[in-house]
């Protein structure tokens, strides 16, 4: 059953010389009720742009938003407050996401005050509760953000997004910013919540081992829309867009070795183009080894194969992985 689903979704924002950023420019995807549904792509293709709008701490110019049956996208006022409670998100930065002049526990307990939620004398128990679901002590209450760990912060990041109880938590690369070990850590808490307590997310990340990790479907992103869109498995065992692939063979050792020789890394150049103008065909062709002239003026649809995969590439499906770790078994 779908909890959540986004139709062509559009974010573009106008610029003072007339011309627009196309951020987000036509995604479409379904979350089930207790999926993770992950979004993945390099540095400027739209991620985070995506969960701001999701929020609606952006407004898209375009697109349907569906959270539970409620209309998500064009909601306003009263019936936008409504709905917070129901969604909420996990910054990147724990280190800015939180008041400096706030208390943990006043920190934690704000959206319960904001949006009345509860009695007001059961939220302080109910904050209590929830230090403890993310491993802090209730004692840790007291204290001021700048008194925690990067990864103590985080967790703290985790309990304010979850104290209103929401049905789907949108999460814009909540390890990024910390250790590897930590990284580990705050991923099995968030897997740990959503499995104790029915959670749905949508997950951003620009780290496929992460995605990996912890989603169950995973969309990828470039420029602005998904190109690749798959189960995760289905996704790492058998990509078939040329983008994915470059992501992957990236996350790959360098030192691999086939037949007594390394091999090849399979690269793209140069930059993405600029999203204040696209190009009219697929807007990875300029950086595809594989492109054709159909690539660079015709735009490819998001086509379906077996097993819930899509993509948005001409010869998919005919093309195959240039090295060896990134083919199907």
């Amino acid at each position: 059953m779908s909890l959540f689903s986004v139709e062509d979704l559009k974010v573009h924002f106008p610029l003072p010389s007339g011309k627009t950023v196309h951020a987000v420019d036509g995604v479409s995807f379904q979350v089930a009720e207790g999926e993770c549904f992950g979004i993945v792509g390099e540095s400027g293709s739209g991620k985070s742009t995506t969960a701001r709008a999701l929020m609606r701490l952006v407004d898209p110019v375009e697109g349907h938003i569906r959270l539970d049956g409620h209309d998500l996208g064009t909601a306003a006022g009263e019936a936008l407050r409504r709905l917070r409670p129901m969604i909420q998100m996990v910054f990147q930065d724990p280190f800015s996401s939180l008041n400096p002049r706030l208390r943990a526990g006043a920190a934690v307990r704000e959206p319960l005050d904001l949006m009345n939620l509860g009695a007001k004398s059961d939220r302080d128990a109910r904050v209590d509760a929830m230090f403890r679901q993310v491993g802090l002590h209730p004692d840790a209450r007291r204290l001021f953000p700048h008194q925690f760990s990067g990864g103590q912060r985080q967790r703290l990041c985790i309990a304010r997004a979850m104290v209103t109880s929401p049905k789907l938590v949108v999460c814009d690369e909540p390890v990024s910013a910390l250790d590897v070990a930590i990284q580990a850590q705050i991923l099995n808490l968030l897997k740990g919540l959503q499995r104790d307590r029915g959670l749905t997310y949508v997950f951003i990340s620009h780290d496929l081992a992460v995605v990996q990790h912890i989603c169950t479907r995973v969309a990828v992103m470039y420029l602005g829309e998904f190109v690749e869109q798959a189960p995760t498995g289905r996704l790492f065992a058998s990509a078939r867009h040329p983008y994915t692939w470059s992501l992957m063979a990236s996350a790959l050792s360098p030192e691999r070795h086939a037949g007594g020789a390394p091999a090849d890394r399979f690269t793209i150049t140069g930059e993405p183009p600029s999203p204040i103008d696209p190009p009219p065909g697929c807007r990875f062709a300029g950086r595809c080894p594989f492109a054709t002239d159909r690539c660079r003026t015709e735009k490819p649809a998001l086509r379906r194969f077996p097993d819930d995969h899509q993509v948005a590439c001409h010869y998919a499906g005919e093309l195959e992985p240039p090295i060896p770790e990134l083919r199907a078994a």
